[in-house]
């Protein structure tokens, strides 16, 4: 299936939420699925987080693979305090560790994006009888981008050719990819059933799909069971990620 929502549409449902790694009051968006869940269900799973100003998320780990995009504000991760800002994407593999997670002065806003709905509770490091009991095999992978860049206006709806820069990548079909195109401008996108299907995050500009024009931090998911997926930009241009789960992710 393929599946969007409007990052519009899901930022006007902002709610506040208790953190449960911090116990600190902040703000959690919903695109698709539930906040948190501890079964398996189809169809995806997205979240945004947007963090209180220096609040910290203990290191832990999910049951779940992931990507997750820090698209706001600045911050930091891990203990020796790698730079966090937008938009840098990180790919962590099912039951793997990360974190801490800190905020910075003003803030941090993060979108955790994963294929299928599963076993997304936080399982926290700091608890060891749990964390042991829960801790699975995995490939343990936990990569962290560069910062991606993003055209002013008018050089993104100027731009004459689609540009594709790969800043994830690894051999069994994990990918991390921006797309740059001009207004109007089409693409196929990659070829779903090559991996575990893909999310296309629109960091800049707009997305046309299914009559709509979707604008920043819309979200479209297409599953591993669809023949092909065509990005093409609204009048503005477009720079998307999109972000290719592991063959195993399907």
């Amino acid at each position: 299936m393929i599946y969007a929502r409007s990052g519009v549409d899901a930022l006007a449902k902002r709610d506040r939420v208790i953190s449960p790694g911090t116990g600190i009051e902040h703000w959690g968006t919903i695109f698709f699925g539930p906040r948190t869940s501890t079964k398996n269900a189809p169809g995806p799973q997205a979240t945004m987080s947007e963090l209180q100003a220096h609040e910290t998320i203990k290191t832990h780990f999910h049951g779940v693979t992931m990507f997750q995009l820090f698209v706001a504000g600045s911050g930091t991760i891990g203990n020796r305090g790698q730079a966090l800002k937008p938009l840098t994407v990180q790919f962590k593999d099912h039951h793997t560790a990360y974190g801490p997670v800190t905020a910075g002065a003003q803030g941090l806003s993060f979108v955790a994006l994963r294929m299928y709905t599963g076993d997304s509770k936080p399982t926290y490091i700091h608890n060891k009888i749990e964390a042991r009991e829960k801790m699975q095999p995995s490939k343990r992978r936990n990569l962290t981008s560069d910062p991606a860049g993003f055209s002013i206006e008018p050089v993104l709806r100027a731009r004459k050719e689609v540009a594709w820069e790969t800043v994830l990548e690894d051999d069994d079909g994990l990918a991390a990819m921006v797309v740059r195109l001009g207004a109007n401008m089409s693409v196929q996108g990659p070829d779903p059933k090559l991996a575990g299907g893909y999310y296309v995050f629109i960091g800049n500009g707009t997305m046309q799909h299914d009559g709509a024009e979707l604008s920043l931090w819309s979200i479209v998911v297409v599953e591993n069971n669809e023949d092909k997926f065509e990005i093409r930009a609204g009048g503005d241009g477009l720079e998307a990620l999109v972000l290719q789960f592991p063959l195993s992710e399907h």
